[in-house]
């Protein structure tokens, strides 16, 4: 008898914090039993029970070119045989360095870690230790990964669960954090006048896409690239999520505006844990061994990340219309979603960039921030979200989280998803009063 995805999240649950390793995974947001899944191949996902599923998470977008790729699994094979895991320099996270500064703007220096929560608490840590002050500029409603300090009025799980701060985080690992709301930028001047000289950093995702999909303007990014430029302060851009998925210089090539430091994951390890800080070599210069800021990392550039990372950035370098085709299947698929909507008399607000996108419950014309997101249908949203399963369409498992595509995903696969999302929103309007 085949063992169930039931049965594995209740085994899980005996011996897991709640049965999972990550907290959206666990489905208390939607409620239900989440798919453990045995194994993927292109735009598809394969439960225990091996029913296929249209995946549109794509590990949270780690996944651009599809799940197994030929030529990326190659690379990883080439590289296991040599070795795992050296804890000395080696060639492919030289190749890698190289390899970032070919897509990213004002990449000079690149410092590799293991994930994007490692890459933005060295961000921080670089940013103070360059400025010498101690205070740092967040958004509400953005996710900047678990590091205490970041904690604070922040996105993706802890809105998920309705914990905007954690439990374990003292008052003094935050008590230099300071926020302001997404897209106000008179509230981030106000921030500035009141706390002048002391703050080392402001830190946004230009993309947001841990309350769902929403875009900093590009008028507030730019606001906030003088303000930082008059108080002396540094300027970050988290593209861990955006970098190479929205367009291969990120949001900073789209909106033309350039970050002192800039973090990534994701992309760059095609599926392997992996992080990155990059900056002007003035700038990444002070980070041990070349300058006082101490940062490290045993398994830092692991030869097995660098080579499958490697794999996907060569095949996006080599297709000159990879974002092209990303924007066009995301736009036929948000666009479509949005007409069966109002076709079936359903609120949906749709956007997208590149291989990243979202959708929204909500009459409003535009969401620009976490109040008006909170201000969303979340129980249609749920609803929606088991039908979509039920269909064989694996949509992220909470409202609160951009859904991403892959290479893979085709016009067939963009028009089997919206033929099933018209099922589905049928239910929801037959369903309604």
């Amino acid at each position: 008898m085949r063992i169930s995805s039931q049965d594995l999240y209740q085994q899980s649950q005996k011996h897991m914090p709640g049965g999972v390793n990550s907290p959206v995974r666990a489905f208390q947001s939607v409620g239900g039993t989440p798919v453990f899944i045995n194994n993927a191949k292109g735009a598809y996902l394969y439960s225990v029970e091996q029913k296929a599923y249209i995946d549109l998470v794509c590990s949270w977008g780690a996944v651009i070119l599809g799940h197994a790729d030929q030529q990326q699994i190659n690379d990883i094979q080439q590289q296991l045989v040599q070795g795992l895991s050296y804890g000395a320099p080696t060639e492919a996270e030289l190749q890698m360095a190289k390899k970032i500064q070919e897509f990213m703007p004002g990449a000079e220096k690149v410092r590799m870690t293991n994930s994007g929560t490692e890459a933005v608490m060295s961000a921080i840590r670089l940013a103070r230790g360059v400025t010498g002050r101690n205070r740092i500029l967040k958004f509400t409603g953005t996710y900047h990964g678990h590091a205490d300090a970041l904690l604070v009025q922040s996105g993706s799980g802890g809105l998920t669960l309705g914990i905007p701060n954690s439990a374990g985080v003292t008052t003094h690992a935050v008590e230099d954090t300071l926020t302001a709301s997404f897209n106000d930028a008179n509230e981030a001047e106000q921030v500035f006048q009141q706390y002048a000289g002391t703050i080392a950093a402001v830190i946004i995702e230009p993309i947001a896409g841990n309350m769902g999909f929403v875009r900093a303007t590009p008028d507030f990014l730019q606001r906030l690239r003088e303000l930082c430029d008059l108080h002396k302060s540094l300027l970050i851009f988290d593209e861990v999520m955006t970098g190479f998925r929205v367009a291969s210089g990120g949001v900073q090539e789209l909106v033309g505006i350039r970050p002192d430091i800039t973090t990534l994951g994701k992309v760059i390890g095609g599926g392997l844990p992996v992080g990155a800080l990059t900056g002007s070599a003035e700038i990444m210069d002070h980070l041990a061994p070349s300058g006082p800021v101490y940062q490290a990392g045993t398994l830092s550039g692991n030869p097995v990340a660098m080579r499958s990372g490697l794999a996907v950035l060569q095949q996006i370098q080599d297709a000159p219309d990879f974002y092209t085709q990303l924007n066009q299947q995301s736009l036929y698929l948000t666009q479509g979603l949005k007409q069966l909507a109002e076709h079936y008399g359903l609120p949906l607000l749709t956007d997208s960039a590149g291989g990243m996108w979202g959708f929204f419950f909500t009459k409003s014309a535009r969401v620009t921030n976490l109040a008006e997101v909170q201000q969303a249908d979340q129980h249609l949203f749920r609803q929606f979200f088991h039908h979509m399963l039920e269909l064989g369409v694996y949509l992220p498992p909470s409202m609160f989280e951009a859904c991403f595509i892959s290479r893979c995903h085709d016009r067939h696969i963009m028009d089997t998803v919206l033929n099933k999302a018209e099922d589905a929103l049928k239910a929801l309007r037959s369903a309604r009063p």
